[in-house]
């Protein structure tokens, strides 16, 4: 592990390293949401994660996000290559939407790149509200949203 540090001034210092305790991670994150707290009330935050598992219980896919302030975030949908096309992604992201919604989420949001999987989430009613060109040299980075209801996908 690498530790650099930058002495700010003769009161703070910062240090930059590509590992952390989970403590000082926990610190950071619980200073924003208190504030968060403070100017609009609980954020409600809850993991939501799916794992599609074959018959043995190794992990084939899975969606990983959380629901708060009524969205639900996903921060990764990953089905096995071998099983794509076969709709496990839909089903996955349809389980998640009716999660979303027994806790009173009204949206989703999520992104991809543009060699991952922007027309599938299309298809299922997303819709890009923001983008970075060349996120990556010759890709780009959506961001997208889907007002969420009793239908589904």
């Amino acid at each position: 592990m690498t530790v650099t540090r930058f002495q700010l001034d003769d009161r703070y210092h910062v240090t930059v390293s590509d590992k952390h305790a989970a403590e000082d991670e926990a610190v950071v994150d619980e200073g924003l949401s208190a504030f968060n707290r403070a100017v609009v009330g609980s954020e409600h935050y809850t993991a939501l994660n799916l794992f599609l598992r074959d018959q043995n219980g190794d992990i084939q896919g899975g969606l990983l996000g959380a629901t708060y302030w009524g969205w639900c975030g996903v921060s990764t949908l990953w089905v096995n290559e071998a099983l794509r096309g076969q709709g496990f992604g839909r089903r996955l992201l349809q389980m998640a939407i009716e999660e979303a919604l027994r806790r009173g989420c009204h949206g989703m949001h999520l992104d991809t790149l543009s060699f991952q999987a922007l027309p599938f989430y299309e298809k299922l009613g997303f819709t890009v509200f923001g983008q970075i060109d060349d996120y990556l040299p010759g890709e780009t980075r959506y961001y997208l949203k889907k007002a969420l209801n009793s239908t589904g996908l």
